[in-house]
C-alpha cells in the first residue's frame, strides 16, 4: 500500500531542496540502517556485473542496506544481490507504476520485503527530469556512492555531480583502459577512490562480521548477476547445460536466470 512519508529523513537534507512530497511502500525501518548507494550503466560489461553482484551481496551480508534506482543493468543487479529485504529502491515514477516493466518482479519483491521511495504522485510518468530528481535522492540516502560502470556523458555522471556537491566520498571499480571511461576519468582527476579488493572495502565500510554464509556454488552466484548465455558458457562451459537440465537456471531472452 502506498503511504505518505510523514517522517523526516535526515540524509535528504543534503539535497538542493528537501522533497516537498515523499511516498513509500514497504519497511521504513530500513532508513535507520547504514546505507550505501550503488549505481552504474544500464549495459555494464561482464566484469562490472560480476563485481557489482559480489559487492552488493557482501555489503548486505554485513547488514549494510543497498540503495539504487531500480533501472536495468547495475541498479537491478545491486537490488537483487542485496536481497529484497535489505535494499531501498528510489523510483522515478509514481508508486502505482513498476518501472521499468522488465524489473516488475524485482520491484514487487522489494515492495513486500524492502522499501520503495518516490517523490512523485500516483500516475506520474517516467520523464527525463524525474530521473534527475530520482538520482539526487539515491545519492543523498547513501553514506557513500559507488559507481561500478559508467560511460562518458552518462546519467551516472550526473549522480556523481550530486555526490561531489554533497561532499560524499565516491568509489569506483578498477577497469581496464577503454572500459568504463567515465569512472577511469574520475580516478584520473582525483574525484574518486578505486576499489581494488572488495573484501577490504566491505571490511572498512561495514566493520562487522557476516550475518550469513556465502553460497558455495560459484556458478549460481555468477548467474545471479544475469550474465548472457554466451558469457556463462564461456566462463563455466561444463555447468550451463547441466544446470539448465536440472532446473537450477533458465535461459530467457539470451540471459541466464537462477530458479533455485
Amino acid at each position: 500500500m502506498i503511504q505518505t512519508a510523514d517522517f523526516h529523513i535526515a540524509e535528504l537534507e543534503s539535497m538542493k531542496k528537501y522533497p516537498k512530497n515523499l511516498f513509500f511502500i514497504g519497511r521504513r525501518e530500513l532508513l535507520e540502517k547504514k546505507k550505501i548507494s550503488i549505481i552504474g550503466s544500464r549495459k555494464p560489461n561482464l566484469y562490472a556485473r560480476d563485481k557489482t553482484y559480489e559487492l552488493a551481496k557482501k555489503l548486505s551480508n554485513r547488514g549494510v542496506c543497498v540503495v539504487s534506482g531500480g533501472a536495468i543493468g547495475v541498479d537491478a543487479i545491486a537490488h537483487k544481490s542485496a536481497g529484497a529485504g535489505n535494499t531501498i529502491m528510489v523510483a522515478a515514477t509514481g508508486l502505482d507504476k513498476r518501472y521499468p516493466a522488465i524489473n516488475k518482479n524485482i520491484i514487487a519483491d522489494i515492495e513486500v520485503e524492502g522499501l520503495v521511495l518516490s517523490q512523485f504522485e500516483k500516475g506520474s510518468p517516467s520523464t527525463r527530469y524525474n530521473f534527475v530528481l530520482r538520482n539526487e535522492l539515491v545519492v543523498a540516502l547513501g553514506d557513500v556512492l559507488v559507481v561500478t560502470y559508467a560511460d562518458l556523458n552518462s546519467g551516472s555522471m550526473r549522480s556523481v555531480e550530486y555526490a561531489l556537491a554533497m561532499g560524499k566520498e565516491i568509489y569506483v571499480l578498477s577497469h581496464r583502459i577503454g572500459e568504463s571511461e567515465a569512472t577511469n576519468r574520475l580516478l584520473q582527476e582525483g574525484k574518486a577512490k578505486a576499489i581494488y579488493d572488495i573484501d577490504v572495502f566491505v571490511n572498512e565500510f561495514a566493520g562487522t562480521e557476516p550475518v550469513d554464509k556465502k553460497n558455495d556454488d560459484d556458478f549460481l552466484e555468477f548467474c545471479k548477476s544475469s550474465p548472457t548465455y554466451d558469457e556463462a558458457l564461456e566462463k563455466y562451459p561444463s555447468r550451463v547445460f547441466e544446470a539448465e537440465l536440472s532446473g537450477q537456471i533458465e535461459i530467457k531472452n539470451g540471459f541466464c536466470k537462477v530458479l533455485l
